[in-house]
């Protein structure tokens, strides 16, 4: 990939962002199970990374895709995965739909104020009996008048203690499977609605994940997303981007891993000798440089053809399934060389572990993945 100087200056940019006004709270809200979104969001609003490629109007800056590839692959040196995780779900999975869909007055009263980082987004779709299987979510939106009247139940939903308002996916009709769900913008300030418990996760443990409960939460039918009816279509557009995103981000934090294991790997001596004379050592790093080298660039395709305005659901699916198993296998490796020390919580191997293995499950789990590529190829699952 060729970068002009705007990308260029751009991408020092937020690396200086994550570098001196991130990472030396990480730490800090590791321990305390929740970053701060609140204080750190308008600053990234500010900056103008909230909404890279949204619409000037609403507060966007209106550029390239290739600027939002540069940002998440510089989120991917954010030391705690789960602040990373977090700001994508800002700007890449809880905004896209009601950028792409949402009216004018919608977006002035959301959107807008999810760019400047005023106000913290969530996206609600995962339900305690429909996780990877969308089609079976159950939240109801019931009209009266000109109201939704919302009853159901959300969970695993990142950002969701902090949020001032949620993308909800819900059910707005008696049609069953795929069909008659909307997406609803819900203020979580409405009466009904509730943060019924924070999760207690293996990993991104700065990331905020909760359980939403909403018993008959009232919000005007304008508050839904685009065309009722049509909210199955439009989550999945959504979710592309959530994906071909999250790859990005992964990436990055699989160069970072690797390349931290390298200079411990030519440091330590073991034998008389360092780590990195043993031939397997040696060999098994450069074996996952050129796994990451290969991801790298098949993430560069998907943005240039995103950037082009073409479908890439193939690509972003190919790219979610690669990372997730990279990184897995990625952070398995770098723990193994660091050996007994690497298991301790003092040292970032034990960090990035657990908040790797969400890769394989989080934003569409590899078997849906596969599921989806399968069918991609005209094989029956």
């Amino acid at each position: 990939m060729r970068w002009g100087e705007e990308h260029e200056a751009f991408r020092s940019m937020v690396r200086d962002v994550v570098e001196h006004e991130i990472n030396p709270h990480v730490d800090e809200w590791e321990a305390a199970g929740r970053f701060a979104a609140h204080e750190l969001f308008p600053r990234l609003g500010e900056l103008g990374l909230l909404g890279l490629e949204y619409d000037p109007a609403y507060g966007g800056g209106g550029a390239d895709h290739l600027f939002t590839l540069i940002a998440c692959e510089e989120y991917g040196r954010i030391a705690a995965a789960g602040v990373a995780m977090a700001i994508g779900v800002q700007s890449n999975m809880a905004t896209p739909s009601l950028h792409e869909f949402g009216s004018h007055e919608l977006k002035r009263r959301y959107l807008a104020p999810a760019i400047a980082g005023t106000a913290v987004a969530a996206i609600a779709v995962t339900e305690p009996d429909a996780g990877s299987d969308v089609s079976a979510i159950r939240t109801r939106a019931v009209r009266d008048g000109d109201e939704w009247v919302i009853s159901g139940s959300k969970v695993y939903i990142t950002n969701g203690a902090q949020a001032d308002w949620v993308c909800l996916l819900a059910r707005t009709s008696d049609e069953g499977g795929y069909r008659g769900m909307s997406q609803i913008v819900v203020p979580t300030a409405t009466p009904g609605f509730r943060v019924a418990r924070t999760l207690d996760k293996l990993g991104n443990r700065s990331s905020d994940t909760a359980e939403l409960v909403l018993d008959d939460v009232r919000v005007p039918v304008d508050h839904t997303i685009g065309t009722p009816g049509r909210g199955f279509e439009q989550q999945m557009r959504q979710f592309v981007r959530e994906r071909v995103t999250a790859a990005y981000t992964i990436a990055s934090q699989c160069e970072m891993a690797l390349a931290r294991t390298r200079e411990y790997v030519g440091q330590r001596r073991v034998f008389g000798e360092t780590l990195a004379n043993a031939q397997y050592v040696a060999f098994r790093l450069t074996e996952l440089s050129a796994q990451l080298e290969l991801l790298r660039s098949h993430n560069y395709q998907c943005a240039l053809s995103l950037a082009a305005g073409e479908d890439v659901t193939r690509g972003a699916t190919v790219a979610k399934l690669s990372a997730g198993r990279l990184a897995r296998e990625v952070a398995d490796v770098c723990l193994q060389f660091h050996g007994g020390i690497g298991y301790m919580e003092e040292t970032w191997t034990a960090r990035f572990f657990r908040d790797m293995r969400l890769s394989s499950i989080g934003g569409g789990a590899d078997e849906v993945m596969l599921k989806v590529l399968a069918r991609l190829d005209g094989l029956p699952a």
